[in-house]
């Protein structure tokens, strides 16, 4: 083979890898547009959040829940986080990143399942006289709030009626999922996106839409008016992570001023492992732990601190400021290192604290 075909060889093979790459993200995007199940609130009530701990500290709120609507207060001691709300109206994610903590419940599966839309509707209107102080819903826990454009449309449109609540579109998906916000903003919602670093994503992340068109989404949104939010999570100290992690900022802050910034770091919770080994998934990401604490496997102390550090620097040396950045589900020890806006015992990135901007 001369070198002329090997070159040719190699434009073909790249071209194909290219393609193959991009219809498994388009079929992961259109298979969120068919409801194929649905379950009932009975069901949804039973699945436990895979980051629950056995100990709980922060007390129970006035109001328990109604099934949908449910707060997520069982914080394990050693962490600073506190109380949110969670709205499930689905569980499961059809983008299947390696790292998932979705992987913990209903041993593993993870393929997307609806309430139907009249329970939740109903859920989010009792949730809104018995909820008394202003407060964030997160659609964002049990499944990629954005995995299902027509049905999340339904569920915004019930926050508009009212002006005391919002809701947290978490998600990382792209344009595609989108056009909804975009036809007609809101002023209820409060969208997010999860990115990482590009050289991470092709690693963990393959299903997704790459972090470059997250971007882009958060955007249009932020554009349209929208309080936008970015969380950067889990930070793997990959080769180079430094590198990498500060041109993932560059990036972002080139393209837009996010209203928050969430950082984190991998977290490896037992259930996560088990059924990430039983699918198969690429386990790579587990070979960073250093240290066990009551949120699972993390880095060390040390690492964990060096990565935020690196990563509030940059945000500073391009005029982000500070006080909008929070670390997720870190210790009371970390967040006084950090220095950072902090208050104990309560979600700092999703609480009521953190409702505004």
């Amino acid at each position: 083979m001369t070198v002329r075909d090997k070159k040719k060889y190699r434009e073909a093979a790249l071209k194909a890898w290219k393609t193959m790459k991009s219809r498994k993200r388009e079929k992961a995007t259109k298979d969120t547009q068919k409801i194929t199940e649905f379950m009932s609130p009975a069901a949804m009530q039973k699945i436990e959040h895979p980051e629950t701990s056995k100990y709980e500290e922060t007390p129970e709120p006035v109001w328990t829940g109604n099934r949908i609507v449910v707060p997520f207060h069982k914080t394990p001691l050693n962490i600073g986080c506190g109380m949110f709300w969670e709205l499930r109206w689905a569980y499961g994610c059809p983008l299947d990143c390696s790292y998932c903590y979705l992987r913990g419940t209903t041993r593993g599966k993870m393929n997307p399942q609806y309430v139907r839309i009249d329970h939740v509707l109903g859920a989010l209107d009792e949730a809104f006289i018995k909820i008394p102080s202003p407060s964030i819903f997160n659609a964002g826990e049990l499944s990629d709030a954005l995995m299902n454009p027509q049905i999340m449309a339904q569920i915004v449109e019930r926050f508009e009626r009212q002006s005391k609540h919002k809701i947290y579109l978490l998600t990382k998906f792209g344009l595609r999922n989108i056009q909804f916000l975009l036809d007609n903003p809101r002023k209820q919602v409060i969208c997010g996106w999860s990115i990482n670093a590009p050289a991470v994503a092709k690693l963990w992340e393959k299903a997704a839409p790459s972090p470059e068109k997250r971007i882009e989404a958060a955007k249009q949104v932020s554009i349209a008016g929208y309080d936008t939010r970015i969380r950067i999570d889990p930070i793997f100290p990959i080769q180079d992570w430094e590198s990498h992690y500060e041109k993932l900022l560059d990036l972002i802050l080139s393209n837009l001023k996010p209203d928050r910034i969430i950082l984190g770091t991998p977290r490896g919770l037992w259930k996560t492992i088990k059924y990430a080994k039983e699918a198969c998934a690429d386990m790579s990401w587990t070979r960073f732990f250093g240290e066990d604490s009551g949120w699972g496997k993390k880095l060390p102390f040390d690492q964990r601190k060096d990565i935020y550090e690196l990563l509030c620097e940059k945000l500073d040396s391009l005029h982000y400021p500070l006080s909008r950045v929070s670390i997720c589900k870190e210790t009371e020890e970390m967040w006084n290192a950090m220095k950072l806006n902090f208050i104990p015992r309560l979600c700092n990135c999703y609480g009521k604290n953190a409702l505004q901007p």
